[in-house]
């Protein structure tokens, strides 16, 4: 798929009406750039798209077995948290929210990544900044806080499978204010790269990640420029990336 494909598939999604199953607001590198090209091509799968493609060859690794331990994160598509996914409040309708998300924007100012690196965090591979930087602080916490009036409160089935994970006391509080328990000072600014690797080998793991580290590599820095609306079309569907909106503060 061309630019100007991704471009005026990106630019017909921005009237998509239809209320879907779940919204996310995410980072995700402009579609246009190298950033979003290289993750999709990691993944699997372009959320924009929706098209599937083969993965790059990992040394040791079947071409299967990396399909599988990549399925979690390619359904979400390639992207950051910022405000986790969650059930459209019953008052608002999708445009609602997309003005929301513009409003936002409207006052943030576009900023340089530091430098991301391939970590092992908890038991999968995800790109991380190689140190903190407040802008990602700030805008991880305007984006919980102003959107979380859109998100309908979880059920409790919801609640029990969050829980289920083992939080601790402050992440649970975290949980039952804001909808997702690694918010706020328990955030971790991260895009991943695999599922769990809990049963991967240590071949397998060291070649995950020294296929990864070569192939984000060689790109220019990455920069936060844009928020992104991310939707769950049915229960258990995969995400597609509906609109990204510049970040025009300053512009």
């Amino acid at each position: 798929m061309t630019i100007s494909d991704l471009r005026a598939a990106l630019e017909a999604s921005r009237y998509t009406a239809q209320r879907a199953h779940r919204y996310a607001v995410y980072f995700a590198p402009n579609v246009e750039q190298q950033w979003w090209a290289q993750g999709s091509l990691w993944l699997g799968r372009c959320a924009l798209s929706q098209q599937l493609n083969p993965q790059p060859s990992v040394s040791g690794v079947s071409a299967q077995r990396f399909a599988e331990l990549t399925e979690h994160p390619r359904r979400y598509g390639f992207h950051a948290t910022l405000r986790a996914p969650f059930v459209l409040a019953s008052q608002y309708q999708p445009r609602d929210l997309s003005d929301c998300v513009s409003r936002l924007c409207q006052n943030l100012k576009p900023f340089v990544l530091p430098r991301l690196q391939v970590k092992l965090l908890d038991h999968f591979l995800a790109l991380v900044p190689e140190r903190d930087a407040v802008q990602l602080t700030l805008l991880e916490e305007q984006c919980v806080k102003e959107l979380n009036d859109y998100a309908a409160p979880l059920g409790p089935d919801e609640l029990r499978r969050r829980r289920s994970a083992g939080l601790s006391s402050h992440e649970d509080s975290l949980l039952v204010r804001w909808g997702y328990p690694y918010v706020l000072d328990r955030f971790r600014f991260h895009c991943s790269l695999t599922g769990s690797l809990a049963t991967a080998s240590p071949h397998e793991l060291s070649a995950l990640t020294e296929a990864a580290h070569q192939h984000f590599e060689q790109l220019p820095p990455c920069v936060v420029e844009s928020l992104a609306i991310f939707v769950e079309p049915t229960r258990g569907a995969d995400f597609v990336l509906l609109e990204q909106w510049p970040l025009l503060g300053g512009a």
